[in-house]
């Protein structure tokens, strides 16, 4: 079956009739009619060497063409001047607009520009830009009567506006993208979107729509994405220089993503350890307790890779000082020994700082903070150097594993107030009304740059609140913030995640658990512990896997009705580690989204326009997580054009149907797709434990490919080819799994592999635990080899 959008009637009535008023002679579309803004006078259009120029009595477009399906309009007042403001977030214009071949050609009213992929008209008399396939399939299209306004921008310099671009969508299409926001919609049509940083709100002004384009909207400055009226949408910035945005075409969301990063920077690689389970609460208070909880992980054999300390580990008055209160004897010795159990550690540093803290009025002396806050500015350089070296840097030589920039939109009051703080202050960069959500990207940026010039060869990873264009690039996570922990939020943190990766930000996670309200402290609670556990399971299959709250014990153990489904989910975590690091190789060396919008994959299923409370997690795992209380079974559709395998029980169903799946407290629906070689190691107990042998989990019913990656875990050294690649085929017409030969090596390397290989089928290969009885067993030695069913 399909599923359809419920508002597709009215918006194709509403189409019906527009079209029967103009075919009828009630208007026309070059008609002036009654309160009608007076029509500037005809663009006059000349080619360029980038593209093409048009200016009339009102403005100059300028169209660039950056490749075959990228290409960049802006447009200003006449008489200004072309924009020089600074735009951080954007790649040296070589790397991100390196141009592309195209023909220029003019006919009556229209002119035309043509790359290998696209045809972009402009209307001399009405002013707007139309896109098209080479087809002619329109893709997306400027509104016909005067597209793009300016207005001065109340409180800011002569020759800043308040800036808006109205474009007019079809009646079907779907949008997605912008960041990560807490309305719970995944489907923007008809709606309007802040993009203003927050806590709980990430303003990434890209948005994606499911007829194969994206709107990249180049600007910083408090903006919105408004589509009230579902045939209109409209771009409004408060404060810029001109009208700036990139038309990125795929069709794959995935080439969208791929031109996105080529734009603003790739995502490299974090740690293997990154990828294993984060243990954190609000908050450990003392170098003991961090300790023991790290033992009993290991003495219960729970796989755990990284334990968190959250804020007030500084000295009372001291936040902003790298001075521990006196719960902390030896900061060193603490990382050494958790370093010798084979467990990470991360530290909260915030932005936001106490007056009376040392660096904050070291900061204030030197004129690097942001006047009227407590944080620093980092689109100063300076004031990035001097953060770095009074307190994350003096961290760092302790020996801690990553930072938690926790406060990145920045946060200036708590509780928060709801809006974003930059909007009415002045920053190094300019004025914060044109750059309010700029503050992640430069604080995260100037951590990573200061890691690296001190060390090297160790791998960035920071988890921070916030978000901006490019930010990917930084080495850097992205939480959903402060939410709440109730279903209501959890139901919530799914399209809002699912967003945020159609944003092109490859890594995303959640407070496990909800952060607080209303159950502070009350871990014990059943209908509580319920929550947990299904936050815990979706929390599985979320790039980064992380647990954390404000609760007195926030350990699997404490969750005792629901234990048992806690751990069988982290060892699935951890039995999935080839899977997912392999996986985080293609996000490095691709541009790959690990979680994935059913949308990305099946686009052409419109019924997958409109599930937000589904996703694949990578190529193979459908996953479904159960979103409401005191239930034990959900509805998953199956997208259509393929078959798709029960991963608990190995039964087969038909893709293009809705079905009622079993969901036990201990499990969630999970699907594999036709086609699928699943990699699953051993069960470890950390990143990086000896892992074999590796079972090969093989779905038939369609070819399929993987590729299994490995290097050293955690060092640069993968970017100049030290590491190492596995390729796997399945033909299933022959039944043959092909391993390839492996490609590259690096320090370390094992010599081969033992694989365990099944081919599943009802009641064999399913579930966490490995095949008892593997169909075959294979040395491989790094030669090609085959084997056939």
């Amino acid at each position: 079956m399909s599923k359809q959008n419920p508002s597709l009637t009215l918006l194709q009535l509403s189409v019906s009739c527009l079209a029967l008023l103009f075919s009828a002679g009630r208007y026309s579309l070059g008609q002036v009619v009654v309160g009608e803004f007076p029509h500037p006078g005809p663009m006059v259009v000349v080619p360029t060497a980038a593209g093409f120029s048009a200016q009339n009595d009102r403005e100059v477009l300028e169209l660039t063409v950056c490749g075959d399906s990228l290409l960049h309009v802006t447009a200003r007042p006449a008489g200004t001047l072309p924009s020089t403001a600074p735009r951080p977030w954007m790649l040296d214009s070589a790397l991100a607009c390196p141009g592309a071949g195209f023909q220029f050609s003019q006919s009556g009213d229209a002119s035309t520009l043509t790359t290998g992929r696209l045809a972009v008209s402009l209307s001399a008399k009405q002013g707007n830009l139309t896109f098209k396939t080479l087809t002619g399939e329109t893709i997306l299209s400027e509104n016909w009567s005067l597209p793009r306004g300016y207005q001065a921008a109340p409180g800011q310099p002569a020759g800043i506006y308040r800036l808006e671009d109205r474009f007019s969508p079809d009646a079907v299409e779907a949008f997605y993208g912008l960041g990560q926001h807490q309305s719970g919609m995944f489907n923007y049509r008809g709606s309007t979107v802040e993009l203003g940083q927050n806590n709980t709100d990430v303003a990434i002004p890209l948005l994606l729509s499911s007829k194969g384009y994206g709107v990249l909207w180049n600007t910083a400055s408090f903006s919105y994405m408004d589509n009230r009226f579902p045939l209109d949408l409209k771009f409004e910035s408060m404060a810029a220089d001109q009208v700036d945005y990139y038309v990125l075409f795929g069709p794959s969301m995935d080439r969208i993503i791929h031109g996105y990063r080529s734009l603003t920077g790739h995502a490299p690689l974090f740690p293997e350890w990154a990828y294993g389970l984060f243990q954190s609460k609000d908050r450990y208070s003392s170098q003991a307790e961090i300790l023991d909880i790290a033992r009993q992980y290991r003495t219960r054999h729970i796989p755990l890779d990284a334990i968190v300390q959250d804020w007030f580990w500084w000295k009372e008055g001291g936040e902003g000082d790298p001075e521990f209160n006196a719960n902390y004897t030896d900061v060193p010795a603490e990382l050494k020994a958790l370093h010798n159990q084979h467990v990470h550690a991360m530290i909260s540093v915030w932005g936001m700082m106490d007056p009376a803290s040392k660096t904050f009025q070291g900061i204030q002396k030197q004129g690097f903070e942001i006047a009227g806050t407590h944080v620093y500015d980092p689109t100063n350089p300076a004031a990035r150097d001097y953060f770095w070296n009074q307190l994350p840097g003096k961290l760092f030589a302790q020996g801690w594993d990553a930072f938690w920039l926790d406060s990145a939109e920045p946060e200036e009051y708590w509780p928060h107030w709801g809006d974003a703080v930059l909007r009415y202050k002045q920053l190094h960069i300019g004025s914060g009304l044109e750059f309010t959500n700029i503050f992640p990207l430069e604080h995260t940026g100037g951590v990573q740059e200061h890691w690296k010039q001190a060390n090297p060869e160790k791998r960035v990873f920071l988890l921070t609140r916030s978000a901006f264009l490019g930010q990917q690039r930084n080495g850097a996570t992205v939480w959903s913030g402060d939410v709440y922990s109730t279903w209501w939020a959890l139901r919530h943190q799914v399209a809002a995640g699912l967003n945020f990766a159609l944003s092109g930000y490859p890594y995303w996670t959640t407070d496990i658990g909800g952060y607080h309200q209303p159950y502070d402290g009350a871990a014990n609670e059943p209908g509580y512990q319920e929550l947990y556990a299904r936050w815990f399971e979706y929390g599985t299959f979320c790039p980064i896997f992380r647990t954390h709250g404000h609760r007195d014990h926030n350990e699997l153990w404490t969750y005792d009705k629901v234990y048992p489904a806690l751990l069988n989910f982290d060892r699935l975590r951890y039995r999935l580690m080839p899977y997912v690091y392999s996986l985080a190789w293609k996000v490095t060396s691709e541009d790959y989204t690990i979680q994935r919008p059913l949308v990305m994959d099946f686009r052409e299923d419109r019924a997958t326009w409109e599930i937000g409370d589904e996703f694949m997690f990578g190529p193979a795992m459908l996953v479904s997580p159960v979103l409401k209380e005191r239930t034990t079974q959900r509805a998953v559709y199956l997208p259509f054009g393929t078959g798709w395998y029960d991963f608990w029980t190995g039964a087969k169903a038909e893709g293009g149907t809705e079905m009622n799946s079993a969901a036990p407290i201990e499990r969630i629906p999970l699907h594999v797709r036709a086609g699928s070689i699943l990699p699953l190691g051993p069960a470890i107990e950390y990143a990086g434990q000896a892992a074999e042998p590796i079972e090969l989990r093989i779905y038939p019913g369609a070819n399929g490919d993987f590729t299994l990656y490995e290097d050293e875990g955690d060092s640069y050294r993968y970017e100049k080819g030290a590491h190492a690649l596995i390729p796997l085929h399945w033909d299933d017409a022959s039944r043959t799994l092909t391993i390839g030969a492996r490609e590259g090596s690096y320090a370390g390397m094992a010599a081969g592999h033992t694989f365990n290989l099944v081919l599943v089928r009802p009641g064999h290969g399913t579930g966490v635990e490995p095949a008892p009885t593997p169909d075959k067993t294979t040395q491989y030695l790094g030669t090609r080899m085959e084997a056939t069913f």
